[in-house]
């Protein structure tokens, strides 16, 4: 099945980046008509598909003009996400050995699915990940890499309500300097989180463009960057154990008892115990570890756009890009994860910076760390929210002309329902596993595998190829670690152990 070559972009990217701000506008030089007219893309694809096998494929439309170091900023945004606040959860339930192999095996896998892209892209001279799922199977395809950007979105958002829904309560409890939590409505996430959605979300959600994102997409990416640098100097400044009237909140159900009902000996050699780091773990939340590290690495709807905006692009250029990209974001996970489990051990929670309340709930870095993070995830909601609508009206109203009124409306209910999934579920933990699981395995492994497949021409690359046996190996993989991942997490929502995730 041949499908027609298609160049139009749905700008949908993950983890609430938008490829209009991030990247650096750039104008199609003088009588540069766009691919889409109907008229030119038929002789335009064939002139590039001809062009010499020496020589690296340009995109057709304009000419890129992004540095190479504002194109590894660009990407390393694209990866960094709320998965961070997971990942020191999921070393306390791997252990750091363990921890370490399956984090640079993700890595691993996402710059060799990276490099699959890029050689399919160079192909065809497609810029979209949808339009490659186009090219291989049609209007499927493209569905369905449509439905797994959107899916990856809406856990994007759902994870950063979720911070608003655990953070703003202890940011407003800290400003009032109260010891307790009270009952009071604001101090309920509940109603904080959709008050939050009412008065600053959905109005920026309503604008027509988004300008703003470049500034927003920076200064989430500082913010994450300071608060590593507080979950590293916090970890020389937490005693372990906690003190006994915090470390009974802290730990879990089975240390809580031992301090209750053991002697002060049997105390003390529990506490000991609890502050020596596991070096490899297997118990029921490790289920959870590779989805919360899929969800962290997915940057792949990000890179086409990213590859054609660069100045004198290249696929071995775009690869140093990538390569580059994800080792400073690996490095940067694998510190956060490290110190933050460090500093708790088995009482870390899953999404570590509400873990540092039971510490001290008036610490000031923390607070700041707090309300930057809280500040980026609320400007960065309605950037996620901007190209999951727009992927919305290309699938139901491709041929309609804009309407306010449908613009309205979608963002309205978009919104409501991530404020129901956020309010219902018991931890980030689950958003983290369920999406990690389903839309992050699909964009890091098995797309970019069967696109390979499909458009690389077998006259180029017969099907028994070393590179496409390799690529089919690669997609059966993600399809065995997703099946794998999602009925272990339902086998610990059944069994109800993983309602404990938040409080372990």
């Amino acid at each position: 099945m041949e499908a027609p070559l298609q160049t139009e972009m749905v700008e949908l990217v993950p983890n609430g980046k938008h490829s209009e701000g991030l990247l650096p506008a750039v104008t199609p030089t003088a009588g540069n008509q766009r691919v889409e007219d109907s008229g030119q893309s038929c002789g335009e694809g064939k002139g590039f598909l001809q062009k010499s096998p020496s020589k690296e494929p340009h995109f057709t439309d304009f000419e890129g003009k992004t540095s190479f170091g504002m194109s590894v900023f660009n990407l390393s945004n694209a990866i960094m996400g709320s998965g961070i606040l997971g990942l020191a959860y999921a070393m306390a339930n791997t252990g750091i050995i363990l921890f370490l192999f399956l984090l640079t095996a993700v890595a691993l896998v996402s710059s060799y699915s990276i490099h699959l892209l890029l050689k399919s892209s160079g192909i065809v001279g497609i810029r979209a990940y949808e339009q490659l799922g186009y090219r291989a199977f049609g209007t499927p395809g493209k569905l369905a890499a449509a439905l797994a950007i959107m899916l990856q979105n809406i856990g994007a958002m759902s994870s950063y309500l979720y911070i608003i829904k655990s953070e703003l309560p202890l940011v407003i409890q800290t400003f009032l300097n109260l010891e307790e939590k009270s009952s009071d409505w604001y101090m309920n996430g509940n109603y904080l989180v959709i008050l939050v959605s009412v008065i600053i979300i959905l109005p920026l959600a309503l604008m027509r463009q988004l300008g703003y994102l470049g500034y927003s997409s920076g200064f989430s990416l500082s913010c994450m960057v300071f608060f590593l640098i507080a979950v590293i100097y916090k970890k020389f400044h937490v005693p372990c154990p906690l003190p006994p009237n915090l470390a009974n909140i802290t730990a879990n159900s089975s240390h809580v008892e031992v301090f209750e009902e053991k002697v002060q000996l049997q105390v003390e050699t529990d506490t000991a115990a609890f502050c020596t780091p596991s070096y490899f773990v297997l118990n029921s939340q490790t289920a959870y570890t590779i989805p919360i590290m899929a969800f962290a690495f997915v940057c792949h709807p990000e890179v086409l756009p990213i590859y054609t905006e660069l100045k004198d692009p290249s696929k071995r250029k775009m690869q140093h890009i990538a390569n580059l990209s994800i080792t400073v974001m690996y490095i940067m996970y694998f510190l956060a994860a490290l110190f933050g489990y460090l500093t708790f051990y088995d009482g870390v929670e899953s999404e570590l910076l509400h873990t540092y309340n039971k510490v001290d709930a008036f610490d000031v870095l923390i607070l700041c760390v707090r309300v930057a993070v809280l500040t980026a995830v609320t400007l960065t909601v309605p950037i996620v929210l901007f190209p999951v609508r727009r992927a919305i009206q290309q699938m139901l109203f491709q041929n309609q002309e804009f309407s306010w009124l449908r613009h309205i409306i979608i963002a309205i209910c978009l919104l409501a329902c991530i404020n129901l999934l956020v309010i219902f579920a018991p931890n980030i933990l689950g958003i983290f596993g369920v999406i990690g699981a389903t839309s992050a395995p699909c964009l890091i492994f098995i797309f970019p595998a069967i696109f390979y497949f499909r458009i690389v021409p077998t006259e180029k690359e017969p099907v028994r190829s070393t590179p496409k046996i390799l690529a089919l190996c690669f997609a059966v993989l993600g399809l065995l670690l997703m099946t794998m991942s999602l009925s272990f997490i339902i086998i610990d929502w059944v069994s109800g152990t993983g309602q404990h995730g938040g409080n372990h």
